[in-house]
Parts: C-alpha cells; structure tokens; sequence
C-alpha cells in the first residue's frame, strides 16, 4: 500500500507498517461494529425496545460489541429473591456467543494475510503493533463510551480482552499467508530440529503426533455431538415452534431471536459435548443435564431450550459411546501416523513383546486422553458462563468434570482402536485386492 500514485508512474513513498495496520485495524473494528448494530436497528424498527432514544440504542450496540469479544459486563438487576418488593443487585454477564466471535476473528484473519504481504520477516512486529494498539484504544473508546448506571463496563477489560480473539485471527492469518512459521518470524524450526539428537527427534515425534491424535479425538467428538443436537433440535423441533409462536415476536424480532441463538450455536455444541460425555452441563444454579436425567428450575422462553432432553432416559447412557468411538478413530489414525516411538524403545530395552505392547498402548492411551481432555475443558471454560440474571449465574459445563470424563473415555477409545488398528488395516488391503482382483 502506497501513500500517493500519480499518472507519470511514480508510486511515491511507502506507507508505514504501523499506520497501515492501524488502518486495516480500524477498518475490521468499524465492519464488527456495524453487523452489531444491523439487528438492533431492524428490533428498533418493529418498535421492539421500550426506551427507543438514539443514544440508549448505539449504547446497546456497543455492549453487544465487547460481548461478542469476551468482555464481562456487570448488569445493576433486582432481585426478587431477597424480598417481596426486591433489592437492588448486580449480575456478572460473561456467556459469550462463540459464533458471533468469529466475526472479528474473520476480519483479524483477513487484515493478517494482508500485513503477511506488505511485510518483509523481520518487520511484521511493526504492522501488528500498530494494529493492536488501534484496536485495544477502539475497545476502551467503546467501553468508556457504552458504560451506564445499568451495565458496567471495566475499561481495562474493554482495553485488552478483545485483543485475545482479534490478535489470534490476525497471527493465524499472517501465517497462512506466509505459509510457514520460519518465513513469519524468521527462525527456521527445521534447521533448529535437524541438530538435536536422533532420540529427541523421535521423542517429539512422538509426543507431536499424541498430541495431533489428541486433537483429532477432540474433533471427532465435536462432530458426534454436533449430529447429536441436529437430531435432539429435529425430534423437538413441535416443541421450539411452539416456544416461538408463545413469543409472538413478528418476522423481524424472530429473525433477531434466530440470529442470537445461532451465535449461540458453537457453545450448545460444547454442552452436546459435555452432555455425550457423562459430566452434563448446567442450566442455573443447583440444575444438572446429562444423560442419566434432567432437573432444571424455570428457564426463560428461549426457543432452543425447548429441545433440551427432560425427565429419566432409559437409554441415555449409550450416548457415552460417541467419545470412545472418537478415542478408536485417533488411535487408528495414531497407527496409520507409525510415530510410535515409544513402543520401539521398549521393545529393544525388553524382550517381552506381551508386555511392552501392553505398556505402551496403555501409555498412548493415557496420553491422547490427557491432550483431548485438556482441549474439551479448555472448549467447556470458552462456553460456560452466566447470563447474569437469578439462577442463570451458572450455565454451561464443568470444565474440570468435562476434562475428565472426555479424558477417561478418549483413552480407552485409543487403546481399542491402536490395538485393533492392524486387523482393519489388514482388512482393509484385502478389499482393495479384491477390488483390484475384480
């Protein structure tokens, strides 16, 4: 990008790294900003908001805007609980919609790619630094400007956390641009690897290809219980019609009521998960879902939570199924990777095939098991929160529960399908010479 060019050829200075990632910067914030305000106008619209002032509604926007960034809002509520007439209280609202978090992080990716190739290797700093340091003041701007008596805003918080899903888009952009890290930031990791030792190389092998299973158990287990919910939303589906009907909200307040819950969408997958899992997930203080049962107080007339599975499932623990048959698709895929290092340094310490194939199955088990249990309470800790009202202090799972159970569960997956992995192997060259032989 260039500051001037002219009709005699002479493209003029270039612009600085800095400012033009303060400007790709300020571009992705003002987009972010307007979809924000795209389905506030369209209520305000249909007269859907009782206080309709301009300002109260760009104010609205603006607090819309850092939540989808991860921002906690402190909401001033009254609660009914400690008396009849009420009390006034506060109520920390920090449910982010994980799916209209990719909107920046979309934005962050593409303004990435384009610093990636305006910027030589050892000048990347510049463009980032400049890009975050707009965007951290965007934040603080929009944060001091929204606060108001009702929802309080904590500047540092608006300053910096919406940085986290922002410089993550942008870092990964960059790098799919630049197409490796080495040409990113300049170190060459291969050379660094070739002069370790041959056992450290196998060890991170090792380790490098786990985690890759580990990954791939976690992914599997998305996907299982992402059909899950499309089936659990279809049987229902009479019953959150019935929910929008009740609401009665008109074309333009259920398109917006839609459009919410499908940037809610990402985090109902994380509690299929959790739900898959054995370990449930809340829906307010003191309630539980899971597969052996349901108890729930009220909830509020949101149409997905009428799909939610009530009452006793005679057969809801199959569902704990899934997460092992994602453990047996890693640790195939483990099998296929032939990165089992480990396994070939017991066999040449001891002699007892019996036992150092016992050992170091049990051990990758326990390993790809550790990864996707970290990676799904990681998932759970994104996904949880509180919407900041009564009971609903408490949504979502237990990260450390949903750890655990996805741990234990990928981890005998693993052991079955590495163990079981030559017999389809095998099984799987003879249907291709049969193919052939036909």
């Amino acid at each position: 990008m260039k500051l001037r060019a002219d009709q005699t050829g002479d493209r003029g200075l270039p612009m600085p790294l800095w400012l033009q990632g303060g400007l790709e910067t300020a571009q992705a914030a003002i987009i972010s900003a307007l979809l924000a305000v795209v389905p506030i106008v369209a209520v305000w619209a249909t007269a859907g908001f009782q206080n309709a002032a301009f300002d109260a509604l760009a104010r609205l926007a603006g607090q819309g805007w850092l939540l989808i960034h991860g921002v906690p809002l402190q909401l001033a509520v009254v609660s009914g609980e400690a008396g009849a007439a009420g009390s006034p209280g506060s109520g920390l609202l920090t449910l982010v919609p994980l799916g209209l978090t990719l909107i920046p992080f979309l934005l962050a990716w593409r303004a990435g790619r384009r610093l990636a190739r305006a910027s030589y290797t050892d000048q990347l700093w510049q463009a980032l630094l400049g890009s975050w340091v707009v965007y951290s003041a965007f934040g603080a701007a929009t944060g001091f400007v929204c606060r108001t008596a009702d929802v309080v805003i904590n500047i540092w918080f608006a300053m910096l956390i919406p940085l986290i899903p922002f410089a993550l888009g942008m870092v990964i952009g960059a790098r799919r641009e630049a197409g490796s890290w080495s040409r990113l930031i300049g170190v060459d990791a291969v050379d660094w690897i070739s002069r370790t030792s041959q056992h450290s190389r196998w060890a991170g092998s090792y380790l490098g290809s786990a985690a890759k299973a580990g990954f791939v158990a976690l992914s599997a287990s998305l996907a299982l219980a992402g059909v899950l919910l499309a089936v659990d939303l279809f049987i229902h589906w009479n019953l959150v019609i019935a929910v929008y009907e009740a609401l009665d909200a008109g074309a333009v307040g259920g398109a917006a009521l839609t459009i919410a819950q499908l940037g809610y969408l990402p985090n109902l997958v994380v509690f299929a998960l959790a739900w898959v899992s054995g370990s449930g997930f809340a829906m307010g203080v003191g309630s539980q879902v899971g597969p052996l049962g349901t108890a729930t107080g009220p909830l509020p007339s949101i149409p997905v939570f009428a799909a939610i599975p009530s009452g006793p499932l005679d057969y809801g623990f199959v569902a704990l199924v899934l997460p092992v048959l994602a453990g047996i698709l890693a640790g195939w895929w483990f099998l296929r990777e032939g990165e089992n290092h480990f396994d070939e340094w017991l066999s040449i310490k001891i002699d007892a095939r019996w036992f150092t194939a016992t050992v170091s199955t049990l051990a990758l088990g326990a390993l790809v098991g550790v990864v996707s249990g970290l990676l799904a309470a990681g998932l759970a800790w994104l996904a949880r929160g509180s919407a900041g009202l009564g009971r609903l202090t408490a949504i979502g799972p237990d990260p450390l529960w949903m750890g655990l159970w996805i741990a234990a569960e990928v981890g005998i997956g693993v052991v079955i399908g590495y163990a079981a992995g030559p017999w389809l192997e095998r099984q799987q060259h003879v249907d291709e010479e049969a193919e052939l032989a036909r």
